[in-house]
């Protein structure tokens, strides 16, 4: 079942066009991340959900109902948002039910719903703090509360993590996903990091410039990306590209000049391509099929169970991600290998993926 419907939707900010004929369909009690670098319109597309931005065309359907010129508290939906917007002269508990409180809730309804969150969260002892008195983490379960009281059909989260340091990010990302289970929610959650979008979701949304690239699963958009900015965008480190040009017999891609990469389908003789490996994929141990290319190794960078190799390939610098220590040092002259299977092709002049 489907709980929201996009359908063609436009945004204009005074001549901008933000968002572009958005289509998305989310299915009741998915994780969706919506993901892309900053300016993409990911918030914008967000606010618009949550009925905090008006749409320019299009529509939007919450539970098979469109909520197009509704106002935010007739949609049905709670926000968390980056800044945690908590009330610093209100304790956490009224912080969390503050929204049920407006609506005059009964008093044993607001006291059971609080209660179940805070201990939900790991809140039940700091319900009389201030949030001047809690950690980052700490505000930002508070924030999720005041969400949760509500029991609305879609949580929306806008970047809740960016504030919070390393170590705690990691941390929180387990515990929203974990709740998001627990309450067999409908979650959108925003956020500029493909990392925290792979962990976290089941589908991914790919924006750019106001438009969705690509949508799908994680692993399909790690696997078959689209087009060169969602193979770029999407894993860590960033996919390298060198450009390539296909052989006259249509079978052979030559980087430099040279032919290095035999292929098992025809292509048009001349055409430009870039050829993308993920830094993952290269090897410095030889491949049955494949391509085989020789390089320098310009630096090796460790961090214990990684290493983190770049290497010159001709004029183009290839990052290697390798398990472990790959026994290679800088200076040396090594060959790096790929699977055919694991080379992505993309038109030079349109990006779009081409099949090899």
């Amino acid at each position: 079942m489907l709980q929201i419907e996009i359908d063609r939707l436009n945004k204009h900010y005074a001549g901008f066009h933000a968002l572009k004929d958005i289509d998305i369909a989310i299915r009741q009690g998915s994780f969706v991340a919506l993901v892309g670098p900053s300016g993409c319109g990911k918030s914008t597309l967000l606010r618009t959900l949550a009925g905090l931005e008006k749409t320019s065309s299009g529509d939007i359907r919450i539970a098979g109902q469109s909520v197009i010129g509704k106002p935010p508290r007739e949609r049905d939906v709670a926000m968390v948002f980056q800044s945690y917007a908590l009330y610093p002269h209100m304790d956490v508990e009224h912080n969390m039910n503050y929204s049920m409180r407006l609506k005059r809730r009964p008093k044993p309804e607001i006291a059971e719903r609080t209660r179940a969150a805070a201990e939900t969260l790991g809140l039940s002892g700091l319900l009389d703090r201030l949030p001047k008195a809690l950690s980052g983490g700490q505000r930002q379960r508070v924030a999720m509360g005041r969400a949760i009281v509500r029991n609305p059909k879609v949580f929306l989260f806008d970047e809740p993590l960016s504030n919070l340091d390393a170590a705690l990010r990691v941390h929180m990302r387990s515990e929203i996903r974990k709740l998001h289970e627990r309450l067999q929610a409908t979650s959108v959650y925003v956020t500029h990091d493909q990392v925290e979008a792979m962990t976290m979701a089941d589908h991914i949304v790919v924006m750019r410039a106001g438009v969705v690239e690509q949508q799908g699963s994680p692993l399909d958009l790690y696997d078959k990306p689209a087009n060169k900015f969602v193979a770029g965008f999407i894993g860590s480190p960033a996919m390298n590209f060198i450009p390539v040009v296909v052989g006259p017999d249509g079978h052979t891609l030559a980087i430099d000049g040279s032919d290095a990469l035999v292929l098992d389908r025809k292509l048009v003789p001349g055409t430009r391509l870039w050829a993308g490996l993920r830094p993952e994929h290269l090897s410095f141990a030889p491949v049955s099929d494949g391509l085989t290319m020789e390089a320098v190794v310009e630096s090796v960078e460790s961090t214990g169970s990684m290493t983190f190799v770049t290497a010159s390939v001709g004029s183009q610098h290839l990052v290697v991600a390798h398990g472990g220590r790959p026994g290679v040092e800088k200076g040396a002259a090594a060959s790096l290998h790929i699977s055919l299977k694991n080379v992505h092709l993309f038109d030079r002049e349109t990006e779009l993926a081409v099949s090899a």
